[in-house]
């Protein structure tokens, strides 16, 4: 299993950054994914998830109505639409794969996801 993370940068308060993770090893619609991030100081903070199918996803709070998860299976990626960025967006964008298709019962645990990727650096600031 591989989980390659890439469009991380610099970008303005207000920005967008579409962030995509590049899959390898496991059949992508037979299992949820998401992303993580961490800020500098802090633990991990879950982002989103997608189940295998990918028609059910699921925010954090702090990202509802600004982050778009999505997939395309045949690409073997995932990815991450992040709009209207703010200085506390920044952090190291993880992505992550569960061990089934469903959605884990607890996605903001860490413990649900047995493989993630080395991450990418999103930073916002003007």
């Amino acid at each position: 299993v591989q989980l390659v993370e890439s469009g991380g940068g610099l970008v303005q308060p207000g920005g967008s950054l579409r962030l995509s993770c590049a899959t390898s090893g496991f059949n992508l619609a037979y299992y949820a994914t998401g992303w993580f991030r961490q800020a500098p100081g802090k633990g991990p903070e879950w982002v989103a998830t997608v189940n295998g199918g990918g028609a059910i996803t699921a925010y954090g709070d702090s990202v509802k109505g600004r982050f778009t998860i999505f997939r395309d299976n045949a690409k073997n990626s995932l990815y991450l639409q992040m709009n209207s960025l703010k200085p506390e967006d920044t952090g190291v964008y993880y992505c992550v794969k569960d061990g089934v298709a469903d959605p884990p019962q607890n996605p903001a645990e860490k413990y649900e996801y047995g493989d993630w990727g080395q991450g990418t650096q999103v930073t916002v600031s003007s």
